[in-house]
């Protein structure tokens, strides 16, 4: 089976397309950061680094160091597709990402986005 795409496309070529949409609604680039260390468990230094080496969304999730158990919580439709119903793991992480940077450019709260009790 042929892969998706994404899988194959740099994380570092979509990342600039996550801090437009934030920006466009007032939000950062900081908090775009903050989001995507929360579902990957990359500490800053690692995600500048991964940036930095132009690696692919399939190495970027593969490769992540704690995936967040919490990201189970997030639900909703991304791309007219339900992210809680995304049949290839690899595809779910990716649309995980996209509705917390989603939630975030329809200003909701960090908190909110980051499933805190």
């Amino acid at each position: 089976m042929k892969k998706h795409k994404i899988y194959t496309m740099s994380f570092a070529s979509v990342y600039p397309h996550y801090i437009t949409k934030a920006e466009r609604k007032g939000r950062t680039k900081e908090e775009v950061d903050e989001i995507i260390r929360w579902l990957t468990g990359y500490s800053q230094e690692q995600l500048e680094t991964e940036l930095d080496k132009q690696t692919d969304f399939e190495t970027f999730f593969a490769h992540a160091p704690a995936m967040n158990e919490a990201r189970t919580r997030i639900k909703g439709v991304i791309c007219g597709v339900r992210v809680e119903e995304s049949e290839e793991p690899l595809m779910q992480e990716i649309r995980y990402l996209d509705k917390l940077i989603d939630e975030l450019a329809k200003g909701k709260t960090m908190e909110k986005i980051l499933r805190k009790n």
